[in-house]
């Protein structure tokens, strides 16, 4: 099974190009964005050994199709999608913050509550709460956005008054998360799921803020199965998910969180076609559509530079 772990192309028109964890961003003429979504994964802040068939394939389209769902609610930077793995757009000056937004105490904010956290972010968390319960309603819980390492979590107020967004940015920031995650619950919920939490990323072109980067995939975001969740929620079971969640489990279940002195643990070829089959499930059923693996006999990266070069030199 082919996957696609690096990147290394020359455009025409190229001013410069960013290895993200998972996506290979390509500047054209400085005015234009190429994000190519790798089969890379990443979890704990480190990217895995070894890449996931289709997953890039998955991300992209997912993304490709919640930023034209979206798109009434605020501007985003999508212009085109060339090829299966990539998005073409605009480039705006990201904010150096993400939006996350939770309407349920799971995860990480699970693993710091039942430690005896109860804020998070600046937000108060009521007392005796269990896990997988809804919060009363959702919440925002920021976190700087680091180059390298982690990403550190950052009240509002701290975000304002180290002027890394200002009070007025973060006013639409704010109402546009909140906003982008009631359309991604409607949508989930039409398709049987529950949009837990996600993040969203916002930069600035023109004086005007934009949605930049993918949306509700399952490396931004945690779905549960609405059928059983009020069942599993009462009887205290794991609640049935779809999103990149099992991968963290699996890895502390075999001894990694990236601390010191820790080791990965092997990723099979087997382990990794798993992954693709949970990633393949989670577009079938928040789309409602059948995913359909693009064939190619050839090398992925040329597919891809054939199909953006194409559409660069026709734009």
């Amino acid at each position: 099974m082919k996957a696609l772990t690096k990147t290394a192309f020359q455009f025409t028109g190229q001013t410069g190009v960013y290895h993200g964890k998972v996506r290979d961003v390509y500047t054209i003429d400085n005015d234009l964005m190429v994000m190519v979504a790798t089969d890379r994964i990443s979890a704990f802040d480190v990217i895995l050994p070894k890449g996931i068939p289709y997953k890039g394939q998955v991300l992209n389209q997912i993304a490709s199709k919640f930023l034209d769902q979206t798109s009434d609610i605020c501007p985003n930077w999508k212009l085109c999608t060339p090829d299966p793995m990539v998005t073409v757009g605009l480039k705006c000056e990201g904010f150096r913050v993400e939006m996350i937004i939770r309407s349920i105490l799971t995860g990480s904010a699970w693993r710091a509550y039942k430690e005896g956290c109860r804020e998070l972010c600046g937000v108060q968390l009521p007392d005796g709460m269990v896990e997988n319960q809804r919060f009363p309603e959702p919440i925002i819980t920021p976190t700087t956005k680091a180059d390298e390492g982690h990403d550190m979590n950052i009240s509002k107020e701290e975000i304002i008054s180290q002027g890394l967004v200002s009070a007025a940015d973060y006013a639409v920031m704010e109402d546009y998360t909140r906003r982008l995650f009631a359309r991604g619950q409607e949508i989930a919920a039409r398709h049987g799921l529950i949009l837990v939490d996600t993040k969203y990323e916002f930069g600035k072109r023109d004086g005007q803020v934009y949605l930049i980067d993918e949306i509700h995939t399952p490396d931004s975001s945690r779905y549960f199965y609405a059928d059983g969740y009020e069942e599993n929620l009462a009887s205290g079971k794991p609640q049935r998910q779809l999103s990149k969640e099992f991968v963290r489990q699996w890895l502390i279940e075999h001894g990694f969180m990236n601390e010191p002195g820790q080791e990965m643990p092997e990723i099979t070829d087997a382990y990794a076609e798993s992954v693709s089959d949970r990633y393949i499930e989670l577009y079938e059923h928040i789309t409602g559509e059948q995913f359909v693996k693009e064939a190619y006999d050839g090398d992925l990266a040329e597919r891809i530079e054939k199909n953006v070069s194409e559409y660069l030199a026709n734009r």
